[in-house]
């Protein structure tokens, strides 16, 4: 296999909605480069990309995929990734590992939800960007009003560099040519648009370009690398992936015209709080970085990472993070798909792989130097999981084998969070969607053989007290030998919202003695765990125990800890207990003209509205707050109100009481529970 220098190398995710046609794009510039004879068709199951048999059967991408392909001297790596918003965490990882985020575009359907938030996240992480039109050879697509909505949407700087011609059979170069015949708009107005967009960055060109009113397109690499760093230039190319129309071209651009990694922008790499430039020189200390991790059954964790500084070889000594412990580079292997392909050394700009090195984990930092340790990248902001599945294994037995795989499952997907609630005793999976987490029951039965039952969390209810009182206990047994005995006054009151748990030794005169004080308290947190009302945690509270008595003899500590929790079971009823609900805040966003459906329906669960913010390309965001309770089934609402361009985020805000009818049903519900264990027993 051919190497490459790092001047050489380009490194690009292919991004932007679902259906848009990235694996298709992916197969075809495979097929354009002759790294594959023919391309695949995802309606075949037979891409290079999408090889999962669970992708297959979705006939879409649920992970990212890493490919190269080898072009007029050029290695080119390309990420395809997902495209739906339920798997947009492989998406979103791929982003630190490429100078050029290849947002693709259906000429059919336009701007959708994934083609904003690719470009505003690939923006967020200084990327160079490039937007592909496809599907150019579709019947009534729209391409001048689709173009002048990406400026609308994205700005100006939107321009594209080549046009369709033929009918959308072909495209013809607008960079540097200033002639010919497109199927719409001139390409000669379109290379002067170009052409002032890129010598505005640079004032050599600029005044060239001012005294000769022309400029040598080929003079302008420098200028054109530094208004794609800038943002100052996204260009736009057309495809047609199905029929290849305009892939030749776009490989053409991205060896020409897209940065290579001594060009683009640093990684966002820090030290503590201060930046940290990384050197895209083979010669110093190896830096790279794992955004990717695979859990194989048969070979084992595999990290894939990118080189950002240094020369990674076989053998090469690298620790992870801040670990002391160094592992040997065995084996490294560039992919294609799901194969592999092992080399002799990996450059600044690669993408490559090492397996069976069970410490690395997604986003650690690879280096041969303790001069490195506490480098980190900069963090990505995922989207927070927000849809919950309580799981069980339906085998007995399976519970540490259920805990391992979701252990595994999570390494491997940055929106999956797994939480282990131990006042609800249950184990929460928590994904962007239902179908997220569909997908991951599917995968944990179709790779790990393990079968769960589900069902929707419980609401993380609490309780507390709406006023003080006072409680009394005596705790007296005698069994014929040594008793026990103690005695306990103590009084609750309220605390603000979100204070815990306050507990106040108040006795004088050792009536009850100081080593048997912490058995009080232990009777009394025995009740808060346990609940009052509707069995949920009591939080929010302050006890204070002030009197009581003790026997010399029989006084011990089951006595006190009875005690305690006698005398609070006394004072609650007394103290108008409350169950209270978790408010979480939302942010939705979505069209501006699903406003009044958003706001009726948030009405509906109990919500209200506290803000709104207005996007470009006429989009919001809705900001409120709603009980965690009424949100049940609303990421289907929400889809069904803004046809699939709406989404949204939760995080706890406080809790609240909830309404009485609520509270007696929640009361009721658990009298029930307890009924019926009373019975069984």
């Amino acid at each position: 296999m051919a190497e490459y220098s790092t001047a050489n190398l380009r490194t690009v995710a292919l991004v932007g909605h679902g259906a848009a046609g990235k694996t298709t794009l992916a197969e075809m510039l495979l097929a354009k480069s002759k790294m594959i004879g023919a391309p695949g068709s995802v309606e075949k199951g037979n891409t290079v990309s999408d090889y999962d048999p669970l992708e297959k059967a979705a006939l879409h991408s649920l992970r990212a995929s890493v490919l190269h392909c080898d072009y007029n001297g050029t290695r080119i790596h390309l990420i395809d990734t997902p495209g739906y918003p339920d798997f947009v965490g492989q998406a979103i990882g791929a982003l630190d590992a490429v100078e050029t985020a290849v947002v693709v575009v259906s000429a059919t359907a336009g701007i959708e939800l994934m083609t904003r938030r690719m470009m505003q996240w690939a923006k967020d992480r200084n990327l160079c960007r490039l937007i592909v039109v496809n599907k150019i050879d579709h019947d009534n697509v729209d391409l001048p009003g689709l173009l002048a909505r990406l400026q609308e949407a994205f700005g100006p700087e939107v321009l594209p560099i080549n046009l369709p011609a033929g009918g959308g059979t072909r495209v013809i170069d607008c960079f540097d040519r200033d002639e010919g015949e497109a199927d719409f708009w001139s390409v000669a107005e379109v290379h002067r648009k170009v052409m002032e967009q890129v010598v505005e960055v640079d004032d050599a060109a600029m005044e060239k370009y001012l005294e000769e009113g022309a400029v040598d397109p080929s003079t302008l690499h420098a200028p054109l690398e530094k208004a794609l760093r800038e943002g100052h230039l996204v260009p736009v190319c057309f495809v047609s992936a199905r029929t290849g129309a305009g892939v030749q071209d776009l490989l053409d651009v991205m060896v020409r015209h897209l940065p290579n990694p001594a060009e683009g922008n640093p990684p966002l790499l820090f030290r503590g709080e201060q930046r940290f430039r990384a050197e895209p020189d083979p010669a110093k200390h190896v830096l790279a970085h794992v955004f990717k991790v695979v859990n194989d059954p048969y070979v084992g964790k595999i990290g894939v990472f990118r080189v950002h500084q240094g020369t990674v070889q076989k053998d090469t000594q690298l620790f992870i993070g801040d670990g002391k412990r160094a592992f040997k580079a065995g084996h490294l292997f560039l992919l294609q798909g799901k194969d592999t392909v092992e080399v002799a050394r990996l450059l600044p700009g690669d993408i490559g792989a090492v397996a069976k090195v069970e410490d690395i984990a997604f986003d650690s930092v690879l280096h041969d130097s303790h001069d490195e340790d506490g480098i980190r990248m900069k963090p990505l902001e995922f989207p927070k999981p927000m849809y919950g599945l309580a799981v069980e294994p339906k085998r007995r037995g399976d519970e540490g084998r259920l805990s391992e795989v979701l252990a595994k499952m999570a390494a491997e997907d940055p929106t999956l969070a797994i939480e282990h609630d131990v006042a609800q005793n249950e184990t929460v999976i928590r994904g962007l969607s239902e179908l997220h987490l569909r997908t991951v029951l599917e995968r944990m039965s179709a790779v790990y053989k393990l079968e769960v039952t589900t069902r929707p969390p419980r609401v993380p209810y609490r309780e507390t007290i709406a006023s003080a009182a006072e409680g009394h206990a005596r705790h007296k047994k005698q069994t014929g030998g040594a008793g026990q005995f103690g005695e306990v006054f103590l009084r609750v009151e309220p605390l603000p919202r979100g204070a815990g748990f306050e507990f106040v030794d108040q006795v004088k005169g050792g009536v009850i003695p100081f080593n048997l004080i912490p058995a009080v308290e232990k009777g009394v947190r025995e009740v808060l765990a346990s609940g009052f009302v509707a069995g949920y945690p009591i939080q929010d509270i302050r006890v204070t125990v002030y009197d009581g008595k003790h026997h010399p003899v029989d006084s011990k500590e089951v006595a006190f800890v009875a005690a305690g929790r006698k005398a609070m079971l006394d004072a609650l009823p007394k103290a108008r207990p409350i169950v209270l609900e978790p408010i979480v805040a939302i942010q939705i966003t979505a069209p501006d003209g699903a406003m009044g459906d958003i706001s009726g329906d948030l009405s509906a669960r109990r919500g209200q509205i506290t803000g709104t913010d207005n996007l470009p390309g006429s989009m919001m965001v809705i900001k409120g707050l709603v009980p965690l309770a009424e949100l049940d089934g609303y990421a289907g609402r929400l889809k069904a109100i803004t046809q699939g361009q709406g989404s949204y985020t939760i995080e706890l805000s406080h809790y609240e009481p909830v309404p009485p009818t609520v509270q007696q049903q929640l009361a009721n519900e658990y009298r029930a529970r307890r009924k019926a264990a009373e019975e069984e027993d």
